[in-house]
């Protein structure tokens, strides 16, 4: 099992012009991990994946399991082998971030972080799914729903990536949550407070998977996209 390698399909810059169909199964993503963060086809809903089982948060906001066949237009995976980074008690989201990368020394580096703990005041969202003929991102991102809890147990599956890389991914941390009794979760927007344990787990290989077979991505002409610019106002 490859601990090391962190496998994305699509890149985030393929979302922004509307490339938002299913290009892979939900079976060949768990091929190539058992932990990550996704969107389905249409931008439908935030999916969050923990120990091989993938959940999808709607943007009516249910969470449930998906099947093998639900697909996705971009997704990031791995095989979790986290190791402890530390404990936090009642640090704020701006704080956790600082203190996860002044410890984790990977600025320059893709990882993934998790954290397992009580979070106060958290806010998630969930993206309405889209029919052809896609939205672009911009658009469709205007059809969020947003969520928020007083207080809740959960885990915050994310990914760090290298300022280098923003567009393929998100330049920074792009984080998904999902609560303990999975009764809430999404993209996380940003919480008050979170109490409880940091782990890390970092790559030195990007497995980065693209939809040729997909006739609508071969053909598109990016150059007039403006991809990080729609990428940061669609994530954050």
């Amino acid at each position: 099992m490859n601990t090391t390698t962190l496998y994305q399909h699509g890149t985030l810059a393929l979302l922004v012009p509307g490339l938002l169909a299913g290009t892979l199964t939900m079976q060949d993503l768990l091929r190539h991990g058992d932990t990550g963060i996704g969107t389905g086809a249409g931008l439908d809903g935030e999916l969050i994946i923990l120990a091989g089982h993938p959940y999808q948060v709607t943007a009516q906001g249910a969470v449930h399991e998906v099947a093998d066949d639900f697909t996705v237009p971009f997704a990031n995976a791995h095989f979790a082998d986290y190791q402890p980074l530390m404990s936090v008690l009642g640090a704020s989201d701006v704080d956790l971030n600082h203190q996860i990368r002044a410890l984790a020394q990977f600025d320059n580096a893709f990882f993934s972080v998790k954290v397992t703990g009580v979070f106060t005041a958290i806010r998630t969202r969930a993206v309405a799914k889209s029919e052809p003929p896609y939205q672009t991102l911009a658009q469709a991102a205007k059809q969020q729903r947003v969520f928020s809890r007083g207080e809740i147990a959960g885990t915050l599956i994310g990914y760090y990536a290298p300022q280098l890389f923003d567009g393929i991914a998100v330049g920074g941390f792009h984080d998904h949550f999902l609560a303990a009794d999975h009764s809430f979760g999404g993209h996380l927007l940003g919480f008050e407070k979170v109490t409880g344990d940091v782990s890390i787990q970092a790559f030195n290989t990007l497995a980065q998977h693209l939809p040729v077979a997909n006739a609508a991505y071969r053909g598109h002409d990016f150059s007039a996209d403006d991809i990080t610019g729609d990428v940061h106002r669609a994530e954050h």
